[in-house]
């Protein structure tokens, strides 16, 4: 009897966002003949929720520090038992972890860089853990061009060797109906604008400026709006934002409100979808937004500016500029047509270019490409 043989996914992450919402939607849905998937993770938490609900064959290996020979070893034999065919590996920590392991048993390995942080230039021996990806990594996929283009600036590969491939979304998971829950729980006024952003609370999300966003249309008071963010919370950033809300007296108009399980019913519920993000590798959020058919204004920090065009599926504004935020905000209110026209054609756009239907077709194609490769 002939044992079959499986693709591995491994994230490093256990909590909530878009690199993970990649890493559970490959392992649960892009299935190849004649091989099985599975996936390796660090510890419980939220991902591996998600591998339970979705019926994923899954085991939890956590490391040791360092090199670990132990943590190592027991690598090795999960990957031996299960006849391990390809791996494939999301984020900075697993990647390095299996250029090893690809180097030493000859697996092929597809790691997927979702953004600048996984390559940071300060990262601590961060020229040791490139020449090692370099060594054990056969496809490196980037999830946009402008993050291709960081990499080979930073000649870590180069741009022939680095494929893109665009995160993609579900649009049929964005049809749903606004419940309003979000205005009843808020207490908001007839009329008030309901503007939106999604994204763990972490640096890179900048939601300072978003603050400030709201600080000048609250001094302006031309356009009443609540401004709700959803996502994991960073402690002591958080605490941060806080005190900020304070000194701007904007505690009853913008609201944190953690975690959402049900992102299609938060995005549908928003007038405005708003980004302000100081770097994107994609925007995976955004995505979801123009899904959802909501009008969207965001920074150019990456990865927006490969999924927007200006002032046809969306508006784009100078990275960190605050008051050319409050001008688009005020723009897609205030201009005849322009918020319907922007969401009709973002959604149109979506649906098109950037439905996971394609991102699974490209992954697919870079499997089998390895794994007709060992058959020969």
């Amino acid at each position: 009897m002939i044992k079959i043989r499986t693709i591995l996914h491994s994230i490093d992450t256990t909590g909530p966002g878009g690199a993970e919402t990649v890493f559970l939607d490959l392992v649960e849905n892009l299935q190849l003949d004649g091989y099985e998937n599975y996936a390796i993770i660090k510890g419980s938490g939220w991902v591996e929720d998600q591998l339970k609900k979705r019926n994923v064959r899954y085991y939890i290996v956590k490391p040791r520090g360092g090199l670990s020979l132990p943590y190592y070893f027991e690598l090795v034999k999960l990957l031996k038992q299960n006849n391990t065919a390809l791996i494939q590996a999301h984020l900075l920590g697993s990647t390095l972890t299996y250029s090893f392991l690809s180097c030493l048993l000859r697996i092929p390995l597809v790691a997927t860089i979702h953004g600048q942080v996984d390559l940071n230039p300060k990262e601590k021996w961060i020229w040791l853990k490139q020449k090692i990806m370099r060594a054990g990594v056969n496809q490196l996929i980037a999830v946009s061009k402008d993050l291709r283009d960081y990499i080979n600036i930073r000649k870590l590969f180069p741009t022939s060797s680095v494929q893109i491939i665009y995160n993609g979304v579900d649009e049929k998971r964005y049809q749903v109906n606004n419940s309003g829950r979000l205005r009843r729980e808020l207490g908001m006024a007839e009329g008030d604008l309901l503007i939106g952003s999604l994204g763990n609370v972490r640096p890179a999300k900048n939601y300072e400026l978003l603050l400030d966003v709201a600080t000048l249309l609250a001094a302006r008071n031309t356009m009443p709006a609540h401004f709700v963010i959803a996502g994991h919370q960073k402690k002591d950033l958080m605490k941060k934002l806080q005190i900020k809300m304070q000194e701007c007296n904007l505690t009853s108009r913008v609201h944190f409100l953690g975690f959402q399980n049900d992102t299609a019913e938060y995005l549908r519920q928003l007038d405005i979808f708003l980004l302000t993000s100081s770097s994107e590798g994609f925007s995976i959020a955004t995505i979801e937004a123009m899904a959802s058919g909501l009008p969207i204004v965001a920074t150019r920090c990456g990865g927006p500016e490969e999924i927007l065009e200006h002032e046809k599926t969306g508006l784009l504004v100078e990275n960190g500029n605050a008051n050319e935020l409050v001008k688009a905000l005020q723009d897609v209110c205030n201009k005849d047509g322009l918020k319907q026209a922007l969401a009709s054609a973002g959604k149109s756009h979506a649906v098109s270019r950037f439905s996971v239907a394609n991102m699974y077709q490209s992954y697919a194609g870079v499997y089998q490409r390895y794994i007709s490769a060992i058959k020969e």
